[in-house]
């Protein structure tokens, strides 16, 4: 018989756990991460997410949230890499939605 008592990571999932620190919706706050270490990890899991759609990457740069496309539930960055730029839309349990730029 299952465990019932999962932890909340255990029930989110490692998308749902990426879609959920990707939407800043993180209940618990990490002692000492600072904002240019977080949007490290940022740039980070979503050249991971591009690159596992099938999209280049070569060496991730940075990753800027662009707060206007976003929405509740939908968060949108701008990740930039070495070999091109894209806008990459995270929806919960769905495939990002990535539009290349240049």
């Amino acid at each position: 018989m299952p465990h019932k008592d999962l932890s909340l990571f255990a029930r989110l999932g490692v998308v749902g756990l990426l879609v959920a620190v990707l939407l800043g919706l993180s209940a618990i706050p990490l002692a000492g991460v600072r904002a240019s270490e977080e949007l490290e990890s940022a740039k980070d899991i979503i050249a991971a997410q591009v690159r596992r759609q099938g999209y280049e990457c070569k060496t991730a740069k940075s990753a800027k949230r662009d707060e206007q496309a976003s929405k509740p539930g939908e968060a949108v960055w701008v990740l930039t890499c070495s070999n091109a730029t894209y806008r990459v839309r995270l929806v919960p349990d769905q495939a990002a939605k990535i539009e290349r730029l240049d």
